[in-house]
């Protein structure tokens, strides 16, 4: 038997990863043809700022070579210079309003990194270890294994839904998620353990669907103990209580020991 790390298995949703550390992540609902107009738009307005820039720092040196040979006034280069303060700030507007709308949409497709968005109730947030990875896969599988790094971005959340998101990051080189697929999310949580893992095949069930397992009591003596099973971790399962660490038992067997003490093929 080994300790489990405590997890939340829950679900989230594959997103486009963004390119700035202010921008929003695109997911699957996202209108591309208006996002698309959005971004043209705040394109021509960084090439009219940056074309304004230009002629504003041209007008500040010329009215400070002006000054300098005593054919201009410094009222004038004053405003030349407040001009160009002006044109700067405008730059650094259009730059951020860009960032915000994220990358071309005919890019996001085909990108080996990407993010999944995984919605979680507000009351749960202060039990999640928010600096762990997650692990991912497709639901309904086995223990979702694929490695996610937690990372910081804009806030965003659904209060009809009372959940705030939180977002991971994972290499998706072999191209085996796509945007806006939902995957299941094992997020870790505080506390080195939720309890022990033991091979699936040490279980047995009765028929009423009660879990068992043989625990050894001496050398050769064997007593049916019952356990609570938690979840499915690949080949092994995680109990939530019925065993202590240290105990030994038969994972090799058990269902012929389940049948022979019940008469079962006899």
């Amino acid at each position: 038997m080994r300790s489990s790390s405590a997890i939340r298995l829950t679900t989230g949703e594959v997103v486009n990863a963004p390119i700035g550390a202010s921008d929003v992540p695109t997911i699957s609902t996202s209108d591309f043809a208006a996002l698309a107009g959005r971004q043209a738009a705040a394109d021509a307005e960084l090439h009219r700022a940056r074309a304004a820039l230009t002629l504003a720092q041209q007008m500040a040196q010329r009215a400070d070579a002006l000054l300098s040979e005593e054919a201009g006034s410094a009222r004038v280069r004053d405003e030349a210079v407040a001009q160009r303060a002006a044109a700067e700030a405008a730059l650094a507007a259009a730059r951020a309003q860009r960032e915000l709308l994220g990358p071309d949409p005919a890019a996001i497709h085909g990108k080996t990194t990407l993010w999944v968005r995984v919605p979680v109730i507000a009351t749960d947030l202060s039990r999640l270890s928010a600096d762990q990875p997650a692990y991912i896969g497709v639901p309904g599988a086995d223990a979702p294994t694929r490695k996610a790094l937690p990372v910081r971005t804009l806030p965003t959340a659904n209060p009809a839904a009372g959940t705030t998101d939180i977002y991971y990051r994972f290499d998706n080189d072999d191209q085996a998620y796509r945007l806006g697929q939902r995957v299941a999310v094992a997020v870790p949580l505080k506390g080195s353990a939720q309890g022990l893992a033991i091979p699936a095949a040490a279980v047995v069930s009765d028929i009423h669907g009660g879990a068992w397992v043989y625990r050894q009591v001496d050398e050769r003596h064997y007593q049916r103990q019952r356990v609570e099973v938690a979840r499915r971790d690949g080949d092994d399962l995680i109990l939530a209580r019925g065993l202590a660490a240290g105990d030994e038992i038969v994972t090799a067997g058990a269902a012929e020991l389940f049948g022979y003490e019940f008469g079962i093929g006899r």
